[in-house]
């Protein structure tokens, strides 16, 4: 039998200036386990205890993007991106299929976005899923033929797949970026969070994807409300999709950057700012926001928005998601205040080696002082201010490059043929 298709508009951003990853799923003839809303299965997860009524769950917070750990068919711990932006859950890492015996149910082609040609992957049921103090005892996966997204060498750590509908609609799920914390919570008991600094956004949830609706302010004279999907899986501030509604533009400050990569090749777009969003009683102000090119498929997702917001502006906030309920709550945490700023080096670093401290320059930005320095794709980083940078994690090195207007670094690299560079490199705001 021919595989069916299976679009999915999974766009691995790994941006320069604010990385970020989207994976918007639009179906064709989805199989029974992921029928549209209208019939809802019995909830995927609950907690081990019947008498439990929440459950604490610690994750890592690495590049702006929330890992947990899971154990599946009794093998593990794997580590898991959650992203309430994707609404199947996904094994990215299909070498875990033989040890985890998974069953190999109907084949797909999955479509992505980009140049390159379509990926095939299967579908996996009776996948029994345990965390901490909660067990899905049959969940679905999609498992992709082959890691395209590279989601490790993007974190700087193992990551097997992502998790999203199927954790968000078995519980209101309290995310406590501070405290790398989350509180998992009885949905249809759960009562809203008490205190006055609390705000409370609607939530519509559509193909298994929830959306806020926020007035947006782009410039002096133009105030829109957008529909953005709220993605925890992406983690830039804001993107933006102008080819969504005629009266959205790019801004005339602004840089020209590659994006990133997605299932089937390279993202192009732009990066500037808007002036401000309003979330609830609270405004957040001079948003980095990413503008992907309207032929990058952002068009063809099945619920029409206007683009998405990501963890690098929800992370200022402590969060209830609460599908159950149909709100996002919010109190603003220590991050509320901190700036939105664009990485201020130029380069995109990917992590490789068997512990990931290994640091490979992927990409260098035009005009960029990593460009000014003479760095090219494939040096090597080795030192950062005469620390090796085996001492760094991929998440430190990106927030000193995105630290200070006219900060100097001093840098070692390596290039491919052995020769060491030694170089200077001036921190520069660009945007």
């Amino acid at each position: 039998m021919p595989a069916r298709w299976f679009c999915v508009f999974s766009l691995f951003l790994r941006f320069r200036p604010v990385a970020w990853l989207l994976l918007w799923a639009a179906a064709t003839g989805w199989p029974a386990t992921i029928q549209a809303q209208e019939v809802q299965p019995p909830l995927p997860f609950r907690f081990e205890s019947p008498r439990q009524k929440r459950a604490r769950l610690p994750f890592e917070f690495q590049r702006n993007l929330i890992i947990v750990q899971a154990s599946l068919n009794g093998k593990g711990p794997f580590n898991f991106l959650l992203d309430t932006g994707v609404s199947i859950s996904l094994i990215t890492d299909p070498t875990l299929v033989v040890p985890l015996k998974l069953r190999r149910g109907e084949m797909y082609r999955v479509a992505g976005v980009g140049e390159e040609g379509a990926l095939e992957a299967f579908m996996s049921d009776s996948v029994r899923v345990e965390m901490p103090g909660i067990v899905a005892p049959a969940l679905s996966f999609l498992v992709l033929s082959a890691d395209v997204l590279n989601l490790s060498g993007y974190v700087g750590m193992p990551v097997h797949g992502i998790l999203g509908y199927d954790v968000f609609r078995s519980f209101a799920v309290e995310i406590e970026p501070d405290a790398t914390s989350l509180l998992l919570h009885t949905p249809l008991s759960y009562r809203p969070p008490k205190g006055r600094r609390w705000t409370s956004v609607p939530l519509e949830i559509e193909a298994r994807k929830p959306y806020i609706r926020v007035p947006v302010g782009l410039s002096d004279s133009l105030l829109l409300p957008l529909k953005l999907v709220l993605d925890t899986g992406a983690g830039h501030a804001l993107s933006i999709e102008t080819g969504s509604d005629p009266r959205l533009s790019l801004p005339p400050n602004r840089l020209r950057a590659q994006l990133g990569q997605g299932l089937s090749g390279t993202i192009n777009g732009y990066i500037g700012r808007v002036q401000n969003m309003q979330l609830g009683r609270y405004q957040l102000n001079s948003l980095l926001t990413s503008f992907p090119d309207a032929d990058n498929g952002a068009q063809r997702a099945e619920v029409p928005r206007n683009g998405n917001v990501g963890l690098e502006l929800l992370k200022r906030f402590d969060m209830v998601v609460d599908y159950t309920h149909n709100k996002l709550w919010l109190k603003p945490n220590s991050l509320f205040q901190d700036p939105f700023e664009h990485d201020m080096c130029g380069m995109e670093l990917l992590a490789t080696g068997r512990d990931y401290r290994r640091y490979i320059v992927l990409k260098v930005q035009p005009n960029s002082p990593a460009s000014t320095a003479g760095l090219t794709p494939g040096d090597e980083l080795m030192s950062i201010n005469l620390l090796p940078v085996s001492s760094f994690s991929l998440t430190e090195i990106s927030r000193i490059f995105h630290s200070e207007d006219g900060k100097v670094l001093f840098l070692l690299f390596q290039r491919p043929d052995g020769e060491l560079y030694p170089t200077r490199i001036k921190l520069k705001r660009q945007i």
